[in-house]
């Protein structure tokens, strides 16, 4: 049994979902007038029977039957038309707010602090924004209205069949009490069912997102089987649950069809009755058909409507996700420096495990910082701060001595250009991963940029050359191609922070040594940081910082850390001595 506190949830989530129905109330409130019409129509067709059968049959025969089909006939157009309004403007309300919803929900997502994407399977999420809201379609086209209209041509034709006959009608409605049980338990059970089916679609998606990305891994380790195996017990689980609710549909309908048989014969048990007429009993037994046409999909329609609450109640848990970044920041300049100044900065992307740990440092306009240490030291975390992808814990992060948060986000972004080691590239255009599809950014500067980089040739050899589709995540390309590509898309965007994370590492010598002009270029005049495994690209940094296990540990220039003999001297000792280990014999 649903809990009163289910039941008050689902009035709460309809009531958010009917909120994005507001812009569209004239369409709203006209399926309902519809839904109030039809209802009044249903017991029309069986007086009109009744009459016929009662009255004109017994007496003016032929002239009045033909004038009473007519009658049915023209009532029976008028009712299909306004049916087929009824349907168009329900199903449009539904599209209409699924458009509005999914807008909202991927502004949402767009928005969400990167902690969210580190936790959620991606395909969960995709599963909330494309599936989930599709279904709150439902709640409109064959939910909430389709089940008032139901229940107000049920409540019409009892009012219809008491007004004619009330002992017969009680007579009839005996069987009732077994069909309301039946549609209890019936729609407490698809209900359940419905709940393990999202939840498996919500699994299934993700494993198959998640496996199609990494379906290199899978096929390079020969993971095939054991991969195939873990997909049979989802997709199992999906089975299982849609069975039973198959199951329970099984069951419900034949008890439908027993109680309407029963009552049938009931009717045809009172035709004993003196004061029932054959018109009477002609229209109870079509009357009977209406109650049961709509009792038969109701239940049915009232798991159409959970299904769409509970993917309702899956969407509005991303809507009610407050671990976003808050865009509460008025500073916007015309001209940035370019000063970064950390002070006293904690943080760990779960509160047990810090991963900075009260780091201090300023970057002085115009100068390049690089931060070196071993994997997992709090790199690339310094970097993801600086522009606001997480929040700071604890300490002050300033650029250009204004603290990040009180920065418009879009500026501070715009104000520091990012260059990954694992570049993504978009599924289009070579032009349109370069600019992101920013208008503002003519060819003419995409062109320069890339032959500053080196990489105007290499792209005009491509076919269609800078319409070249790159294929989704740049799956037609090297990686080391991918990451040139990164760097013209971080010229394009002329930042006054420039970051290389580990920018080269994944480039061959001759690649490094092609781009090395560009970046002292790109970096020159420009505050840089650069984070990188190989120790011999940031030589001539101004500033040198050494981070382990979150702490900051010596901080200066190549001369003056390699002087101190300490942790910078022994990493720069270990890379020199594989470097000679791995080095061909003569």
């Amino acid at each position: 049994m649903a809990s009163p506190t289910t039941k008050s949830f689902d009035l709460a989530v309809l009531r958010r979902v009917l909120a994005f129905a507001r812009p569209y109330k004239r369409r709203l409130w006209s399926s309902i007038a519809l839904a109030i019409v039809l209802a009044l129509f249903t017991p029309v067709r069986p007086w009109l029977i009744q009459l016929t059968i009662q009255k004109y049959i017994a007496n003016e025969m032929a002239e009045m039957v033909i004038r009473v089909t007519i009658y049915q006939i023209a009532f029976l157009l008028l009712e299909t038309a306004l049916r087929f309004v009824f349907s168009y403007l329900t199903s449009w309300l539904g599209q209409a707010v699924v458009k509005d919803l999914r807008t909202t929900t991927y502004k949402k997502v767009l928005g969400l602090n990167l902690r969210q994407f580190d936790r959620t399977p991606i395909g969960t999420l995709t599963t909330r924004t494309v599936d989930d809201i599709e279904r709150i379609n439902d709640i409109f086209s064959d939910g909430l209205i389709p089940i008032l209209a139901d229940l107000l041509s049920i409540i019409c034709v009892l009012v219809y069949m008491f007004a004619t006959h009330w002992q017969l009608t009680l007579v009839c409605l005996i069987p009732f009490p077994v069909l309301i049980v039946a549609t209890y338990y019936f729609k407490e059970s698809v209900n359940k069912s419905f709940h393990r089916v999202r939840n498996a679609v919500s699994d299934l998606n993700a494993f198959v997102q998640e496996h199609l990305t990494g379906m290199y891994i899978v096929q390079a380790f020969a993971a095939e089987d054991r991969e195939m195996d873990r997909f049979r017990t989802i997709n199992k689980e999906h089975r299982d649950a849609n069975i039973k609710a198959i199951f329970a549909y099984s069951v419900f309908f034949p008890v439908v069809e027993i109680v309407l048989a029963t009552s049938t014969g009931l009717i045809v048990w009172f035709v004993t009755h003196p004061n029932v007429s054959s018109g009477v009993i002609t229209s109870f037994i079509l009357c009977l058909n209406l109650l049961f046409r709509p009792l038969r999909v109701i239940a049915d329609k009232f798991n159409v409507l959970q299904m769409g609450l509970i993917s309702g109640e899956r969407v509005f848990k991303v809507l009610d996700n407050d671990d976003y970044t808050r865009d509460t920041g008025t500073h916007d300049p015309a001209r940035v420096d370019g000063r970064i100044d950390f002070e006293g900065v904690s943080f760990g992307y779960t509160p047990e495990h810090p991963v900075l740990k009260n780091v201090s440092f300023s970057v002085p306009p115009g100068k390049t910082v690089a931060i070196v240490g071993h994997t997992g030291s709090g790199k690339t975390t310094i970097i993801s701060l600086l522009n606001r992808l997480y929040e700071v814990g604890e300490g002050t992060i300033r650029m250009d001595g204004v603290p990040v948060g009180e920065w418009k986000l879009d500026a501070l972004r715009r104000h520091v250009g990012v260059v990954l080691q694992d570049v993504f590239l978009f599924s289009g255009s070579v032009r349109d991963n370069l600019t992101l599809r920013n208008p503002a950014i003519p060819q003419e500067r995409v062109e320069a940029a890339a032959k500053l980089i080196g990489m105007h040739d290499f792209i005009g050899r491509l076919p269609g050359g800078y319409d070249y589709n790159v294929m989704e995540r740049g799956a037609t390309l090297s990686l080391g191609q991918r990451q040139l590509l990164s760097f013209i898309r971080a010229l394009l965007y002329d930042p006054a922070v420039l970051v290389l994370d580990e920018a080269t590492s994944s480039i061959d010598t001759e690649s490094e040594a092609l781009i090395e002009g560009a970046i002292q270029t790109l970096i020159a005049g420009r505050t840089s940081v650069i984070i990188a495994h190989r120790l011999s690209t940031i030589q001539r940094a101004d500033l040198i910082l050494v981070l382990d296990k979150g702490e900051l540990k010596e901080m200066g220039t190549h001369r003056e850390l390699l002087q101190k003999s300490g942790f910078y001297h022994r990493l720069y000792e270990m890379q020199f001595e594989k470097k000679i280990i791995s080095a061909p014999e003569r």
